[in-house]
């Protein structure tokens, strides 16, 4: 009796609890928490609680700051192709060498698990009113609103936020700050801006992690494969 195997190559990744926790809460990296941002399978569920705390808060900070860069009303696809492309705001490697339509690639197909995902926290959520029967949203856009949307997202990002307004020698507090951008009309791309400089430095550490540890050659055949794929993908869309 015979059996035929197929044989497929995997990428994968090992990281300590702790680091992967300090992720979730603080978006360091938005390396692994962005990909926890999707629907994933869990093999072996880990009973630690503060990791448990940190998947949920991960799941929350993704839609404070998808809230702040959509508009006051949109539908539920429009948020999850937002929580879904944070992981890939300021990626070089979205330039050349991924499909362009990655994330829509990811949501469409996977809409119900994105609801099962997140609709406890939409739900739970005291600044949105969620229409399920219509798959719409609408969110609370005062400044008063985004300030409180702001001072819950991760520290990192708040950060990286404040970078962005702070005239370099001013000596003012977070919360200052922050208010200050809550009031501005480009609040939102603020947002999508400090989130890119996280994922553009995190892109950059894991691209040149991939050269070391695979190895030249196989790493320009993982490249040369990215491409290809890329075109393909744009090729479909636009025929």
């Amino acid at each position: 009796m015979f059996s035929s195997f197929l044989l497929e190559m995997i990428k994968y990744g090992v990281i300590s609890t702790d680091t992967l926790i300090e992720d979730l809460f603080h978006w360091k990296t938005l390396y692994v928490a962005g990909r926890l941002q999707k629907p994933v399978k869990i093999l072996a569920q880990n009973e630690n609680s503060k990791l448990q705390a940190a998947l949920v808060s991960n799941l929350k900070s993704a839609v404070t700051a998808a809230f702040l860069m959509l508009p006051e009303s949109f539908s539920e696809e429009d948020l999850y192709l937002q929580i879904a492309g944070l992981s890939y705001a300021g990626d070089f490697r979205m330039i050349i060498g991924e499909d362009k339509f990655k994330v829509q690639n990811i949501v469409k197909p996977n809409v119900a698990h994105f609801q099962k995902l997140y609709s406890t926290i939409l739900q739970d959520c005291p600044q949105v009113v969620y229409k399920h029967h219509l798959g719409r949203l609408e969110i609370d856009k005062s400044p008063e609103g985004q300030f409180t949307q702001l001072m819950t997202l991760p520290k990192t990002l708040q950060q990286k936020i404040t970078a962005l307004v702070n005239p370099p020698g001013k000596n003012r507090d977070v919360e200052e700050i922050l208010l200050q951008v809550a009031h501005d009309p480009d609040c939102g791309f603020l947002v999508h801006q400090g989130i890119s400089g996280i994922v553009r430095s995190s892109s950059i550490v894991q691209s040149a992690k991939t050269i070391l540890t695979a190895g030249a050659k196989k790493s320009v055949t993982y490249s040369l494969k990215k491409l290809y794929k890329m075109t393909k993908g744009g090729l479909k869309k636009t025929s």
